[in-house]
């Protein structure tokens, strides 16, 4: 009787280890405390460049400063590019005052001028006229030779097409510009600003201007250097908004929606941001060598994007980080 007493302790202890282990024998499914899932804080950059050519006059920042949206962080020397808008300009004016002349016609002094001259052929014809007749009659008499009134003649006939050219001319003076010379005019004066938009254009790209907060990772030319379009000048990454880009296995995938409330930890970092899915992909793909599942295992996962709503510095681009979802639904659920 002695011995049974712990025999018996030492047999109930066992079966409550092993209920433990075995979480009832089976009988008790397991509480489901939610979906975990491993990413990356995102990595994004953009690469900052002139898009016309020339000297670098000025770099303002340097590599690991923080910039505001707008700020400006680089100038070429201007003074190629506002010659070239001169130039523009100047080309404007002279648009401009063609396409005046044009629509305004002829002036008056102009007219008064072709009718000036019309008389002057007028009077010249008259004259060559009086001369063929009276040396026409002559020819008969033979006071005066046949070559001679043949010249005459001649004279004649050049003076009623100088009469006609005049007349011509007057009539082009009284009519004014052709419609056709004032359309080729607004387009020549169309072209020329356009030509001074681009120069203005090329002078305003002259400029590197943050297109978002972040932070300068590389500071890749130096004042005094000569680039050529589309070269990196700056590489800019983007802090805000911050968002972590993590995979999701298959048959997890029915557990979650977009809107869906998350954390988000990263090792070494006690704090807890949190999140919200934002998008998952509609297509599978192949679990990238950078992302490790509980299984381990090369699998079908979809992507999915997670905007972190309350970041701060600790945060790093391309920092690994654990994702929890509180709110995810059961396995084999939707």
């Amino acid at each position: 009787m002695k011995f049974r007493r712990p025999i018996g302790i030492a047999a109930l202890i066992m079966v409550v280890v092993a209920a433990l282990a075995t979480r009832g024998f089976g009988l008790f499914a397991p509480a489901d405390t939610g979906l975990a899932l491993y990413g990356n804080v995102d990595v994004r950059q953009v690469e900052l460049a002139f898009r016309v050519p020339g000297r670098i006059e000025m770099m303002a920042v340097d590599e690991g400063a923080k910039v505001a949206p707008g700020t400006i962080l680089a100038r070429l020397d201007p003074r190629p590019l506002r010659d070239s808008v001169a130039v523009a300009d100047a080309q404007i004016a002279l648009a401009d005052a063609e396409l005046a002349k044009r629509e305004a016609g002829s002036r008056a002094q102009d007219i008064a001028q072709a009718q000036a001259v019309l008389a002057e052929r007028q009077a010249a014809l008259d004259k060559a006229q009086q001369d063929d007749a009276r040396r026409q009659s002559l020819v008969a008499s033979g006071a005066v030779s046949q070559a001679i009134a043949d010249a005459t003649r001649a004279d004649l006939k050049a003076a009623q097409a100088r009469l006609k050219a005049a007349q011509q001319a007057l009539s082009l003076q009284q009519a004014g510009s052709r419609s056709e010379d004032i359309r080729a005019a607004r387009a020549q004066r169309a072209s020329a600003m356009a030509s001074r938009d681009r120069a203005r254009t090329d002078l305003a790209d002259a400029t590197i201007i943050a297109p978002e907060g972040g932070t300068v990772l590389t500071r890749a030319r130096e004042p005094g250097a000569i680039v050529q379009p589309g070269e990196t000048v700056f590489t800019l990454t983007i802090d805000r908004p911050l968002r972590v880009r993590a995979y999701i296995a298959e048959p997890d995938l029915g557990r979650i929606s977009p809107g869906m409330a998350v954390l988000v930890r990263a090792d070494g970092n006690p704090r807890r941001y949190h999140g919200t899915i934002g998008f998952i992909s509609p297509t599978a793909e192949f679990t990238p060598k950078s992302v490790q599942t509980e299984n381990l295992r090369t699998d079908l996962v979809y992507r999915l994007r997670i905007n972190v709503s309350d970041p701060d510095d600790a945060l790093r681009q391309g920092q690994p980080v654990s994702i929890a979802v509180p709110s995810a639904r059961a396995a084999g659920k939707n």
